[in-house]
């Protein structure tokens, strides 16, 4: 089932998700709504914040950059309570976007290496490196975990240079090919 992403200025946005027991409420067939709303989203990582649960799941399938950034191969992996324990190296900076602020890019200065712990899908431990663009985008979607958007990244000169738009996006006056829910519409959905 294809889920609304909840839009920028949506109050589960902020918040720090909770951890998610081994007997959470349906989770396989949730973790399989992740993953065709990023699809039909043209994602390519999705957290359960952006689709108004507030647990610590990420789904990524980094697949789509393949030719542009070779390393990440057939990247596609769940996180299940993941925990950025080292982030190493130089920040650099990369354009990103993200689907509850559709039509915005920015640049983000992040780290270019992470090791994580987290839970697959069977809930069995896993202590993994990632670098490059899988780093950066896991740090995005992570970020969504804690309560942070990539806009809370960014300089406050552009903060405010792009105010307007984030206003917009709030009030669902924004075109966009997937279902969202915007925090200021009386019926939320579009």
């Amino acid at each position: 089932m294809i889920l609304p992403i909840v839009a920028y200025g949506h109050p589960i946005l902020k918040k720090v998700a909770r951890e998610i027991p081994e007997d959470y409420p349906g989770l396989k067939d949730f973790i399989t709504d992740m993953w065709d709303t990023m699809y039909q989203g043209d994602g390519v990582g999705l957290a359960a914040p952006q689709v108004n649960r507030s647990i610590r799941l990420i789904t990524i399938d980094a697949t789509p950059y393949k030719e542009k950034y070779p390393e990440v191969g057939e990247f596609k992996k769940v996180f299940i309570n993941p925990m950025i324990y080292k982030a190493e190296g130089v920040e650099f900076s990369f354009n990103e976007g993200c689907l509850s602020i559709p039509g915005i890019r920015e640049d983000v200065m992040r780290k270019p290496a992470i090791s994580v712990r987290y839970l697959d899908e069977q809930f069995q431990e896993h202590d993994d490196r990632y670098e490059g663009t899988i780093a950066r985008v896991f740090q995005h979607e992570y970020d969504h975990l804690d309560g942070f958007l990539f806009v809370d990244r960014i300089s406050n000169l552009r903060k405010i240079l792009l105010a307007g738009k984030l206003n917009d996006i709030s009030k669902g006056k924004v075109d966009v090919d997937y279902k969202m829910m915007f925090p200021s519409l009386k019926k939320g959905r579009r």
